[in-house]
């Protein structure tokens, strides 16, 4: 997969409580993830300039999917070309055990603005390797139904804030309609781990499936997972965008903005990146469910040090500036409140101001990601943690290929049960590794 990077913004900074730099300039390069909050980090950046010249920033985007790939690369390697990279509640305690990334709690310490207690308690846990930070929170999500009211309400279809995967599914197929260019509902369906499967797995989880029971022996081809899977599908064929398998986060963003889907189900954060109709006539409700009571997933793209950085002290200067409380009121003032990035601090949503404009999704944010059980996602127990990933060194590559699998069922060019077979056979090659 080729590298495609956009220089976004070269700025000036200082460094902060974790060291000095004795003046000289350094250039420290991060790499981040392609979405709308980092376009708004962006412009901000002349603000951070005023405050601290002594630091040059570049800032590489990348898609989520080359983002994995090259940073991952970049930390297993040891290459150092990267300073700062946005990460994961999958990767932090795998990298962290693997010493690829800096112990920030040293640097928070010597921080005495940064105020680490105000990070919302479930985020900041999952971020947390043998009680110390190894990463903190850009933003924070769950996943919840998002809605088009006025679709919805000319179809005369209505939604409950706790909804069954069924509700949705009938909703959708009545709100369906193609000859007006309107798809009832955007599902990802583009291969990889954090693509297709971060919501897929969360309906795996609620109809009873799991990657592997407590035997590490796979279970893809079990009852539960194939319900799943193949309900997942059936709703993309029968109600879902066109060109779904190759249809991501930013591709149903762009979709549900446009008006062309009326329902979507994904990261909580897709409401913070909501304009025009889009903005003014959505409605939220909790992830879909079928067993489970809550289903939606956890997850924070979070700023982390590699450890092989040379400029540790600049970055994480820059780091926590970011991250801060004095950020986000930056972003609301400045940008709008509707662009503050979510779920990281307990204070943003005390702000009279952001309550105005997230008043319709912020406590479901907050209650989604307090209820989201990295520990124990689904119906049976599981020797794994994560909800929308399994949480071992394996499965970057392992989702990637049984996503693929899936891919191929969603455009139409394999059987489920063929998908379903190969699948299993890539999941059992890495159970091996701990059933042993």
């Amino acid at each position: 997969m080729s590298l495609v990077a956009t220089f976004l913004a070269v700025v000036a900074c200082t460094p902060g409580a974790g060291g000095g730099t004795g003046g000289a300039t350094q250039t420290i390069t991060l790499a981040a993830v392609d979405n709308p909050q980092m376009e708004d980090l962006q412009k901000l950046v002349p603000d951070f300039q005023k405050a601290h010249p002594d630091i040059q920033v570049k800032i590489v985007i990348l898609p989520e999917n080359q983002l994995r790939q090259q940073v991952t690369e970049d930390v297993a390697t040891k290459s150092g070309r990267y300073d700062l990279f946005t990460i994961g509640t999958y990767e932090v305690p795998i990298w962290a055990k693997n010493g690829w990334i800096e112990n920030l709690a040293p640097y928070i310490q010597k921080s005495s603005s940064y105020a680490p207690d105000d990070l919302i308690p479930g985020v900041a846990k999952a971020l947390t390797y043998n009680s110390n930070l190894y990463a903190v929170p850009f933003y924070g999500e769950s996943s919840m139904l998002m809605y088009r009211k006025d679709l919805l309400q000319a179809a005369g279809v209505t939604l409950s804030q706790k909804p069954t995967w069924d509700e949705v599914a009938a909703a959708a197929q009545k709100v369906n309609n193609p000859a007006k260019g309107v798809s009832g509902i955007c599902l990802r369906g583009l291969p990889g781990w954090g693509e297709q499967l971060a919501p897929l797995d969360t309906v795996v989880n609620t109809f009873g499936g799991r990657w592997f029971d407590q035997n590490w022996q796979p279970q893809l081809t079990s009852p539960n997972f194939k319900a799943a899977v193949s309900f997942y599908v059936n709703l993309i064929k029968t109600a879902g965008e066109p060109g779904a398998a190759s249809a991501g986060f930013t591709e149903c963003l762009t979709a549900y903005n446009g008006g062309k889907v009326a329902m979507w189900y994904d990261a909580t954060v897709g409401a913070s990146n909501f304009t025009g109709d889009a903005a003014a006539n959505s409605g939220y409700a909790f992830a879909p469910t079928k067993i489970k009571p809550y289903s939606g997933w956890l997850w924070a793209w979070s700023l982390s040090v590699p450890s092989t950085s040379k400029k540790k002290d600049a970055a994480w200067t820059f780091a926590s500036w970011a991250t801060s409380k004095d950020y986000i009121q930056l972003v609301g003032t400045k940008l709008g409140w509707n662009h503050v990035p979510p779920g990281t601090r307990t204070s943003t949503y005390s702000i009279a101001d952001y309550k105005k404009v997230a008043g319709g999704f912020a406590q479901i944010t907050l209650d989604s990601i307090a209820n989201a059980d990295v520990n124990h996602p689904t119906v049976d127990p599981v020797p794994y943690i994560g909800v929308q990933y399994v949480g071992i060194p394996e499965f970057q590559q392992l989702g990637d290929q049984v996503s693929q699998q899936f891919a191929a069922v969603i455009a139409g060019t394999a059987t489920l049960d063929d998908a379903l077979a190969r699948a299993q056979q890539l999941a059992d090659a890495v159970g091996k590794n701990y059933r042993k």
